[in-house]
């Protein structure tokens, strides 16, 4: 069995405000790409690793993460074309873990867990139950719907598929001209199932700089600073 991890490092970071990518910045003293990579490359299930960034990072980002099995790819205008262009650099693997670099207290259970559902059933994306109630709105912001709370679940990443099921997903999407922002839609599209893991509400993205202390509060609550 060969698993190849993409991390997904090459927005823009422009609601963390300033030209630095949010990835370097640093949560208890580690940038956020190297604690999002390293919860990959500590498991022995993971064979490789890809890791997708701006062309303006990449000299940093080779500098924090200089382990011969990490490699790095330019991303592309969009989180799908990212991904295509670390797909495209892969000769062949069994299955695709597809994970954001923003997200890097993603723990080794919560990608275990994943990756066994996506072994069973060839897709599987980590995820919680929503809080809140959410509302459907209109054109001008009048409830129309409430979804029963029950039926509704967040996806995070890692989102993990057969990588030949993720290839003709690809396939599919370049013929009809899509792009997606999650990875599930990709392959929902081709009319295959995705399974939903339940995963921990600790595996926050960091988007805004009050992230930053919540994540360090998590890694305190953890033990781990």
């Amino acid at each position: 069995m060969y698993n190849t991890a993409i991390i997904l490092g090459a927005g823009n970071s422009a609601r963390m405000g300033g030209e630095k990518s949010k990835m370097l910045l640093k949560i208890g003293g580690k940038t956020v790409i190297e604690r999002s990579v390293e919860a990959f490359s500590d498991m022995p299930e993971i064979d490789e690793i890809i890791v997708v960034c701006r062309e303006c990072d990449l000299k940093a980002f080779s500098e924090l993460l200089p382990d011969e099995s990490v490699s790095f790819v330019i991303g592309g205008s969009t989180r799908q074309q990212s991904v295509f262009n670390a797909v495209e650099t892969i000769d062949g693997c069994d299955y695709l873990i597809i994970h954001d670099g923003a997200r890097p207290l993603v723990s080794p259970q919560t990608i275990l867990k994943t990756l066994d559902k996506a072994q069973e059933t060839g897709a599987a994306a980590t995820g919680v139950p929503v809080k809140d109630t959410i509302k459907v709105i209109d054109g001008d912001f009048n409830i129309i719907d409430t979804p029963d709370r029950d039926a509704l679940i967040a996806i995070q990443t890692p989102q993990i598929f057969d990588f030949k099921l993720y290839t003709r997903a690809i396939e599919l999407a370049k013929e009809s001209g899509e792009d997606y922002t999650d990875d599930c839609r990709l392959v929902e599209k081709l009319g295959a199932k995705v399974s939903a893991v339940i995963g921990d509400y600790d595996n926050i993205k960091i988007t805004t700089q009050s992230d930053i202390a919540l994540a360090e509060n998590i890694l305190r609550k953890r033990g781990e600073l």
